[in-house]
């Protein structure tokens, strides 16, 4: 393939996410679930009509793909190599500052930094956090990219963490955080942890959006106690 064909390829799936309703659509199936074209029409804030083009190009495009459970239609991202990467989109973004004026948007616009999920993995100062603890004890090495040591690969065994293997994903990835403006760890590793921590109630989910509430003690994740502190006395 030659340069001026990818040129064109890589412009025409840009120009998939350069509208403000298909992008919006795309940060909110970054929650990882299966949204209806009624429910993206009002996050959206658009017409059933319109949002049903939308997803449609983004369907075609290879962005998100479609689930059909009897005569519903469902859509979702593609897979986590296009929610990571969209992450990472955000992240570069310029962020503006938004006023909040009530003491409900203060409070998910906190918990949304705080803790939540990019797509199946932690995110937040939680992610970050955890990333940055895997990496003083020694389990993640950053040498170059990112891997894990020996002795991450034993205290994931240790903990129970099941890693779930897939074609093209890699075992562990860094991902920009899109508030926290640092690496917080994706791939297979990533998604198991954040899955480990739900299934053992340790984190929930508040309804409504990606933002995740601390439950536990997270002791095994060997989280620093301020940060634990903060963790638990805000959520």
């Amino acid at each position: 393939m030659n340069t001026s064909m990818e040129g064109h390829e890589l412009a025409a799936w840009a120009k998939m996410l350069a509208d403000a309703t298909r992008a919006t659509v795309c940060l909110a199936l970054l929650d990882g679930r299966a949204w209806t074209a009624t429910e993206l029409a009002k996050r959206a804030g658009v017409s059933r009509p319109t949002i049903s083009e939308h997803l449609n190009l983004l369907v075609d495009g290879g962005l998100l793909t479609e689930v059909r459970q009897g005569r519903h239609r469902y859509v979702k991202l593609a897979g986590p190599d296009t929610a990571e990467l969209l992450e990472d989109l955000a992240a570069l973004a310029p962020r503006r500052t938004e006023d909040v004026t009530n003491l409900s948007g203060a409070s998910k616009r906190g918990a949304f930094a705080r803790a939540r999920t990019c797509y199946d993995h932690f995110a937040g100062r939680l992610g970050v956090a955890l990333t940055d603890a895997m990496t003083d004890r020694g389990l993640l090495d950053w040498s170059s990219g990112v891997a894990l040591t020996p002795a991450g690969v034993n205290w994931l065994d240790e903990l129970g963490v099941v890693v779930e293997a897939r074609r093209g994903r890699p075992a562990v990835r860094s991902c920009l955080d899109v508030t926290e403006r640092r690496p917080h760890l994706a791939g297979a590793t990533g998604a198991a942890l954040c899955t480990h921590a739900l299934r053992q109630g340790w984190v929930t989910r508040i309804p409504g959006g990606r933002a995740l509430k601390v439950t536990g003690s997270m002791e095994g994740f060997g989280l620093p106690a301020g940060v634990m502190l903060d963790l638990l006395s805000r959520s």
